[in-house]
């Protein structure tokens, strides 16, 4: 990011009525980040603290809650600061630092998502087979998978689009993303487009990859009932998760590319901030209710 220019100042976009309702605003942000920190590291510390969760299945789960109380940080202390002071102003540095976290959280919780499918798929597909491929070392390479790959692609994602000379200071959302800042470039954005493909295109196939497990899944569930079983308890969860999340960054990754100006703008704050505010709280809500080794834990550290 050596061309980035730690002068410059961007604008974000306001709430609608932030003058009136900030307070309220920030009332209701700060209730949901709370709940966001609360509920991931309880869960977080009852996988960790019970010797019985340590399982793939749950510590992929672990990775997943955890990397939602990063992608949260990147973005509600900065809009709860914005709306104490009524000022959506930030820095270059910090736009890039933000789109950073968020760009890498996204993708991150992406590739834990296709991890956990995989796990499913040779939980119940090849259970012979289950604890020689997931074992320790196989476990540590899947993680570092979902670390290394998001971050080392959204670090290079950022550093094109903070080499770009800006020409506009308006983003027309309530937090940085990287096509946000590539938009206010007046230079050529071959580069970046080529690099956006080529992540899509992968992405993609981490999508098909999950598609292809599930089918094979459900054509295994069909020939037993204990198949069918563990499909319903540990894979309808991660399903929900998987649907959720898919169709809110589709939206969002679509309209930023493509969308017009005539679009209802609450309708694309919510879907522009559905992504940050339902997997962090959904994924610890439905996998602690419907799995029932962490559900009987959680109830367990509830009544001690």
């Amino acid at each position: 990011m050596d061309n980035l220019t730690f002068g410059e100042k961007y604008t974000l976009m306001k709430p609608r009525d932030s003058k009136s309702f900030r307070h309220i605003y920030f009332t209701c942000f700060l209730v949901l980040y709370c709940l966001i920190l609360f509920l991931n590291i309880w869960l977080t510390v009852v996988i960790v603290l019970q010797r019985a969760l340590h399982e793939p299945m749950y510590i992929f789960l672990c990775n997943l809650c955890f990397n939602s109380i990063y992608g949260a940080t990147g973005f509600y202390p900065k809009f709860m600061h914005d709306l104490l002071l009524d000022l959506y102003i930030i820095p270059s540095y910090l736009c890039a630092l933000q789109a950073f976290v968020i760009y890498g959280a996204v993708k991150c919780e992406y590739c834990t998502l296709a991890v956990m499918a995989y796990d499913r798929y040779v939980a119940i597909c090849k259970p012979l087979d289950y604890h020689s491929k997931l074992n320790k070392s196989s476990c540590i390479l899947l993680l570092a998978f979902c670390w290394s790959v998001p971050f080392i692609t959204a670090f290079v994602a950022i550093s094109l689009s903070s080499s770009l000379t800006s020409c506009k200071y308006n983003i027309d959302k309530l937090y940085c993303d990287n096509w946000s800042m590539i938009k206010l470039s007046c230079e050529s954005t071959v580069t970046n487009n080529i690099f956006g493909f080529v992540f899509i295109s992968f992405y993609f196939a981490l999508f098909v990859s999950i598609i292809v497990s599930y089918i094979k899944l459900v054509i295994a569930c069909k020939a037993s009932l204990e198949c069918r079983r563990k499909f319903w308890q540990t894979c309808v969860p991660h399903m929900f998760s998987l649907i959720n999340f898919t169709t809110a960054l589709l939206f969002d990754l679509l309209y930023s590319r493509y969308g017009s100006k005539d679009f209802p703008e609450d309708l694309r704050n919510f879907f522009a901030l559905e992504i940050i505010i339902v997997p962090p709280i959904f994924n610890p809500v439905i996998y602690g209710l419907k799995l029932k080794e962490i559900r009987k834990r959680l109830f367990k550290s509830c009544v001690r």
